[in-house]
């Protein structure tokens, strides 16, 4: 059985990984902070948390500017209440963030203003905690993981990326190339297929259900550990649509009586509180078991995820800082929180 989250400390006997590629992260890391003498981080997980600042350095500087006065009064936390709301935080996480940063800087009796900043980053911390949730391979064979979105938030490319993950952690992927409504969209999943050496099932204009059917048959009879299921993008409000992506998920489980067993959305983490109303949307359909966040390298303001957490409490397996194989990693609550207010 796989877990897939990063490894706090280093274990004997890592599973080969290809030339060139950073060894597998993984094993659910701690919430709590992590004591003086903690193990430092692996150089490509550094790599990546530098890759993380720097896509939410946007949010963070903003957030940043409350805390630079002398004085802990009325007028920071106006001044934090609007920082956060344009961090696409939402009303009601920005209420519960103010509320709670109040009680502890009470507790703390803390006086200075860079004093509170630190006390936000747990809160964030804290309220982010329940999405940290790790994605468990290997209790059914194979793991079938069917992957929504709408057009253009990523996710035939994380699909690649999560592939690459998973084969380091020692799973066997097949890909399913059920997105037959995009063109070249085969050849994309191909592209990645190729880059992984993964094997890939796909039927040239064929059904999207069928193509997940044969997938899922094809990866119980090669004893495959995953099959991925990459469906066709859509907005929410196109119901046709989604009623097609309900269907694969009523032929997939014609192939496995307990298929789908994820079903993940991959949301493109520019989109602001836009996210959360797809989360929303896709959960009542599908009924989602977590999330993938993308494009946090660029102008993503990042709070949506505080939205998320406290309106709609999906797990966040995986976010992306970039285009490489190796720019998608594990969801770390302390980790963001603190990277949102470097």
């Amino acid at each position: 059985m796989f877990s897939f989250f990063r490894k706090k400390s280093p274990v004997p006997a890592d599973p080969p990984v290809a030339p060139g590629l950073p060894a597998d992260t993984a094993t659910v890391p701690a919430t709590a902070p992590a004591p003086a003498d903690a193990a430092p981080v692996d150089a490509p997980r550094q790599g990546w948390l530098d890759k993380l600042r720097a896509g939410l350095r946007k949010t963070g500087g903003q957030i940043a500017t409350v805390f630079t006065g002398t004085r802990i009064d009325d007028a920071l936390y106006e001044e934090l209440e609007s920082a956060l709301l344009m961090a696409d935080t939402g009303v009601a996480a920005t209420t519960h963030l103010l509320e709670d940063l109040k009680r502890r800087v009470k507790e703390a009796r803390a006086t200075e203003p860079q004093a509170v900043k630190a006390l936000l980053a747990e809160a964030i911390a804290d309220l982010l905690a329940p999405l940290q949730k790790p994605l468990v391979i290997g209790e059914h064979q194979p793991t079938v993981i069917m992957v929504a979105g709408v057009n253009g938030a990523g996710k035939t490319t994380s699909i690649g990326k999560l592939t690459r993950h998973l084969s380091q952690g020692g799973a066997t992927v097949l890909l399913a190339a059920a997105d037959t409504f995009r063109a070249a969209a085969r050849e994309q999943l191909a592209v990645w297929a190729d880059r992984n050496t993964v094997e890939i099932i796909t039927q040239q204009g064929g059904d999207p259900a069928a193509v997940s059917f044969d997938a899922v048959s094809a990866g119980k009879a090669r004893g495959r550990d995953v099959v991925l299921v990459d469906t066709a993008g859509r907005l929410p409000t196109q119901l046709h649509l989604m009623e097609e992506l309900r269907k694969i998920r009523r032929v997939v489980q014609k192939a496995d009586a307990t298929a789908p067993h994820e079903v993940l959305l991959v949301i493109d983490g520019n989109t602001g509180q836009n996210a959360l109303a797809q989360v929303k949307a896709f959960d009542d359909a599908l009924g989602l078991t977590g999330l993938v966040v993308t494009k946090l390298d660029g102008t993503a303001k990042g709070g949506v995820l505080c939205a998320i957490a406290r309106q709609h409490p999906v797990p966040v397996y995986f976010i992306g800082v970039g285009e490489k194989l190796e720019d998608l990693e594990t969801f770390d609550a302390r980790e963001f929180a603190q990277a949102l207010l470097n």
